[in-house]
């Protein structure tokens, strides 16, 4: 045998040998995978069942008895910790910018000697759409955001996407739109945000134009407040706390409804297609990061969302303080406009107070409550309440808020039709420019803004002859 016959059946020699290693090795990985899996999911009559926490947690969570009420709850507990935390703070921010700022900058204009319309402009129009967007706005996202991420860090969310993938799928839908909806409690902009986790383009498309039915923190004022004006006024004292809840729930879970409805409808006809599949693998339960969990929540998401609705509400501001001073005749541009738009309004149950203060508020909902009121008292000619024409407020006691209102023609039906055009009405400005800049589409984004206003005008308009009826 040569020396390179040699070298050849040697080298083929350690060939084998390692390639037959290697083998032996992969085979016994494999094996101690499979008995490893095998030990956990599978027990013998004779052998005590292992505990494992994931998977009796995944028992519970998922359950088809127990998944949904637990969700609901969850999700409630949720709501309720970012609604009682988010009061004290609210208050506070309203004290410095509203109470102590505000008057204080009236002061700085007029001792530099700027016109009296400047003043009403910046400080009476600017600056107080912009504190009212920060008071209502931050202290509610700083507490939904940081728990809404917990629950994600923790793995708990995707469960929740578990649990809705059936419903969502018999609307034509994705699964994973359940967790887009959550999101939009906290802000409709970053739920839009939230549908890239959605493949399917049809299905994103879905989410994105729903995302609207979900009550953000912005329109939770509005629901609280006429909630316990109109709702909670029906029973004693003692229970009109749990009234109060009970209608805003029903309204936001009314929401969820007609996510799931529209949801149909467009994947029945200008969305027309099958819901994608979804395979889902639910994360292992982990410990949540609290570091990077404020940091998500805080930096990338409350205050991103934040800025864009001051940018947005500051010129609304300038436009309530415009539309209430300059006058056509013996009349503002506003009184002008209520009375002329009050006759549809009350045909939907509503009133051309709302009306306009919808259309002044597209920035920012954050501001509908201080304009309703200001409204109000202008076109009633209420005497001692407010500030002046154009200077939006707010007040402390459910009864005072009451008494103006039943002073401006209120009634039970305004109340309850003022809820439900809330959930049921465009988009703000900056879920509006977010619509934009994740669909890059002027059409989708038209449709995404007209569709919940048309819906809200049909569905009040019925609610309002309904109610006629019946109390007739």
């Amino acid at each position: 045998m040569t020396n390179k016959e040699s070298i050849l059946s040697t080298a083929n020699a350690l060939r084998w040998e390692i390639g037959e290693n290697i083998h032996d090795s992969l085979v016994e990985s494999i094996y101690k995978e499979a008995q490893s899996i095998t030990s956990n999911v599978v027990k013998t009559p004779a052998e005590k069942a292992r505990f494992n926490f994931d998977v009796t947690l995944d028992r519970i969570l998922t359950s088809r008895w127990l998944g949904f009420p637990l969700m609901f709850l969850m999700l409630a507990v949720v709501f309720w910790l970012t609604v009682e935390g988010a009061n004290v703070p609210s208050a506070m921010i309203a004290a410095v910018l509203v109470d102590t700022v505000h008057p204080w900058l009236r002061e700085i204009f007029a001792a530099l000697n700027s016109p009296w319309w400047l003043t009403g402009i910046m400080v009476d129009g600017v600056w107080l759409a912009m504190a009212w967007v920060v008071s209502v706005m931050l202290p509610p996202m700083a507490i939904f955001f940081p728990l809404f991420t917990l629950l994600e860090d923790f793995g708990y969310l995707p469960r929740v996407a578990f649990n809705m993938d059936a419903l969502f799928k018999k609307a034509g839908a994705h699964g994973k739109q359940a967790l887009s909806l959550t999101m939009g409690f906290g802000c409709n902009a970053a739920g839009v945000v939230a549908t890239r986790i959605i493949d399917s383009p049809r299905e994103r498309l879905i989410a994105i134009i729903t995302n609207n039915f979900s009550l953000c923190n912005g329109r939770w004022p509005t629901q609280i407040l006429i909630a316990s004006v109109f709702f909670g006024a029906l029973v004693p004292a003692h229970l009109a706390g749990i009234v109060t809840a009970g209608a805003v729930v029903g309204v936001a879970v009314l929401g969820i409804a007609f996510t799931l409805i529209v949801s149909w409808g467009l994947s029945k006809t200008i969305l027309k297609g099958e819901a994608s599949a979804f395979s889902l693998e639910l994360p292992p339960y982990r410990p949540p990061r609290i570091l990077q969990t404020l940091y998500t929540s805080l930096i990338d998401r409350t205050l991103i969302v934040l800025w864009r609705a001051i940018v947005f509400a500051a010129p609304a501001g300038a436009v309530i303080w415009l539309v209430s001073n300059i006058h056509i005749g013996d009349l503002s541009i506003a009184e002008q406009f209520i009375n002329w738009s009050n006759p549809f309004g009350i045909l939907l149950g509503l009133n051309g107070v709302i009306l306009l203060a919808y259309i002044i508020a597209i920035p920012a909902n954050e501001i509908v409550i201080p304009t309703v009121l200001m409204l109000t008292v202008l076109s009633a000619k209420l005497s001692g309440v407010g500030d002046g024409a154009g200077v939006m407020f707010e007040l402390d006691e459910t009864n005072a808020v009451a008494n103006v209102l039943q002073a401006g023609g209120w009634t039970f039906l305004t109340g309850l039709n003022l809820m439900l055009f809330s959930l049921l009405h465009n988009p703000c400005s900056t879920t509006i420019y977010t619509i934009y800049k994740e669909t890059k589409s002027v059409k989708w984004t038209t449709i995404a803004s007209i569709l919940p206003v048309v819906m809200g005008i049909v569905i009040c308009f019925f609610v309002a002859q309904l109610y006629r009826l019946i109390i007739q």
